[in-house]
């Protein structure tokens, strides 16, 4: 966990950095505008645990623009507010863009924590190159949003079921027409509080599988979190939502190899048909699935623990099912990427 010292925020003003050192931006360039009174963005009615997924947003946003030829440019927190965008650029025709999504949790000693952050910049870095949109230091990142959640902190849940979502996206804002890579591109972080992912809240859960539909294929961008994935995933979920399931159990290739779940990762919990306990999690080797922070810590603890075989492998609806009719299956654990 990344923690948030206490402190005032600093507002460096500072000479823009020489024009060899715009390959990224920096934290010391960092300006800071203040939202007024009459900017506040309202706090949600009801209890933490009933704030919905994505509907609130704190007070400030973080952004900073690139262009090809003049590099980044200074960052900025301001108050929220809309973006402007010429209605050609690319990103709203061929969706060259990426996000991150994070979170931040307020402790019982009352210290605010990022999980994992360096884990969500490595995998934001790796997804700008595939998306050919502009390299930047994760580090300087890291140290702007924790400028901008320590201006929030108030907007961080005093509550431990529920945290401050954090979303770093960047965009290709170039306003050409053309599948070509964009020129010009504008990163930007939100943030607001969120409860659980579900309605149900941790109640278990129903999965609609259906093998005519895939989320992601080899040779593809399923290993990266872009915007383009979760779209052709819409309309599947509507479906799921009719026949009274909450999400989507993804399949892939002739065999239902189960992938993900929505948008998050999924184990299995089993007694193999080996008689052994076995954590079961689909593979990172073929580029099917995203490597998920969550993931990786749920592997990292389970092995340290050492009471069971934890696998990374595709388990198929057939072994599911066989398990199933067995009665081998534990539990399942799906988890935010």
């Amino acid at each position: 966990m990344s923690s948030l010292s206490d402190g005032a925020v600093a507002v460096p003003i500072e000479q823009q950095p020489a024009e060899s050192d715009r390959s990224t931006f920096y934290h010391k360039d960092l300006s800071i505008v203040r939202a007024t009174s009459a900017q506040l963005q309202p706090k949600p009615l009801g209890t933490v645990d009933q704030l919905k997924f994505g509907h609130h947003f704190a007070d400030h946003m973080m952004e900073v623009d690139w262009s090809d030829t003049a590099g980044w440019s200074r960052p900025e927190v301001c108050p929220l507010r809309n973006i402007q965008l010429h209605p050609g650029a690319k990103v709203l025709h061929y969706a060259i863009e990426l996000f991150e999504g994070m979170k931040a949790y307020r402790g019982i000693d009352d210290r605010i924590r990022l999980f994992r952050p360096d884990m969500n910049m490595a995998r934001m870095k790796r997804t700008a190159i595939r998306a050919a949109l502009p390299d930047f230091d994760a580090d300087e990142l890291m140290k702007i949003i924790g400028e901008l959640v320590r201006l929030d902190r108030e907007w961080v849940p005093y509550s431990s079921s529920s945290s401050l979502y954090i979303r770093p996206t960047l965009i290709g804002t170039d306003p050409t027409l053309g599948v070509a890579h964009s020129r010009t591109a504008k990163l930007f972080v939100l943030t607001g509080p969120v409860g659980t992912f579900f309605p149900t809240g941790f109640q278990p859960i129903a999965l609609f599988a259906d093998p005519s539909y895939a989320r992601a294929f080899p040779g593809g961008v399923g290993a990266y979190k872009m915007g383009c994935n979760y779209a052709p995933s819409i309309l599947i979920g509507k479906q799921a939502n009719e026949l009274g399931c909450q999400q989507v159990l993804w399949l892939s290739g002739p065999d239902e190899k189960i992938t993900e779940v929505g948008a998050m990762n999924i184990f299995v919990y089993w007694r193999n048909e080996c008689g052994e306990l076995e954590l079961v999690t689909p593979p990172l080797n073929d580029g099917l699935i995203l490597p998920g922070v969550v993931r990786d810590s749920v592997l990292l603890i389970a092995r340290e623990w050492g009471e069971f075989r934890v696998t990374e492998r595709y388990p198929t609806m057939a072994e599911l099912r066989r398990a199933l009719h067995e009665r081998r299956v534990r539990f399942w654990i799906i988890c935010s990427l």
